[in-house]
């Protein structure tokens, strides 16, 4: 789990629920997938969600009150009105990725750890997961709407976010190794290290009609994500001052760039084909 991102109740993290919702979404949006298909791939990753706080400007009428409708119904809603496109963002305090503002939306994503952005043809709207919680087995996702501030948010393109990511990652593995060495490594860590070298092993982390570079970049990062949070969670004891300022920067790169992986491989499906 990057940092910044939230485990919900069942054990899913925010990064990967909004990342679900993209995936689908634009394999939707891009003709790969019906409609019924995607939400029940997104669903069957963090269960039943639904949209809440949408407006709609209705002829003669002025803008329909907001409401709460399942998720199938608010794609469909978010169609009719001209979406076009389901951006990620992953930010972090003090990186904003992916987010324009304006600082009431940054603030709720951030401490989400994740949010979609809608974009339809004259304005776009923020979407940020939260916990549906109700009576004592129901629980699901409710994504509630923001505002958002126009504009194109700073995010890599997946050729460099690429080549960042393979960067932290060799650099996070020696610092690894060396500082903790391989004794005390947890397996988990190692394991996952190992298969750091087949990253073209088959994960297929995203949805049909994505590129097969964005395929392979999402499918590295997750993994790598997993090395950030095991890692995180290692105890200090025995390690010098500069070993674990060693190690915390490595990992505080690694996830920076695994972050905008993520960001730029979701981000992916509407890229010119080379």
């Amino acid at each position: 789990m990057c940092a910044g991102l939230r485990r919900d109740a069942t054990g899913n993290d925010a990064g990967d629920t909004a990342t679900a919702l993209v995936a689908w979404g634009n394999a939707w949006l891009t003709g790969h997938v019906g409609l019924d298909e995607g939400v029940d791939a997104v669903e069957k990753i963090a269960g039943p969600q639904i949209v809440s706080g949408v407006t709609f400007a209705v002829a003669g009428s002025g803008a329909a009150p907001p409401g709460e409708v399942q998720l199938r119904s608010g794609l469909g809603d978010l169609r009719v009105h001209g979406l076009s496109g389901l951006r990620l963002a992953l930010p972090a305090p003090g990186d904003p990725l992916g987010l324009t503002g304006p600082p009431g939306f940054n603030r709720a994503a951030i401490d989400a750890g994740a949010a979609v952005i809608a974009v339809l043809p004259d304005r776009t709207v923020g979407l940020v997961p939260a916990e549906d919680r109700r009576g004592s087995s129901y629980v699901g996702v409710r994504w509630e709407a923001h505002d958002t501030a126009p504009g194109t948010p700073d995010v890599p393109a997946l050729p460099d976010a690429d080549r960042q990511l393979t960067l932290a990652m060799r650099e996070a593995t020696e610092v690894l190794l060396t500082v903790d060495d391989v004794a005390g490594v947890p397996p988990e860590i190692t394991d996952t290290l190992a298969d750091l070298r087949d990253p073209d092993r088959g994960d297929h982390p995203l949805a049909p009609g994505y590129p097969q570079r964005a395929h392979r970049v999402a499918a590295l990062a997750g993994r790598l994500a997993l090395v950030v949070e095991l890692a995180r969670s290692m105890d200090d004891q025995g390690l010098t001052a500069d070993q674990m300022r060693r190690r915390a920067e490595a990992l505080r790169l690694l996830d920076r760039a695994v972050r905008r992986a993520r960001v730029a491989a979701c981000n992916s499906a509407f890229d010119p084909v080379p």
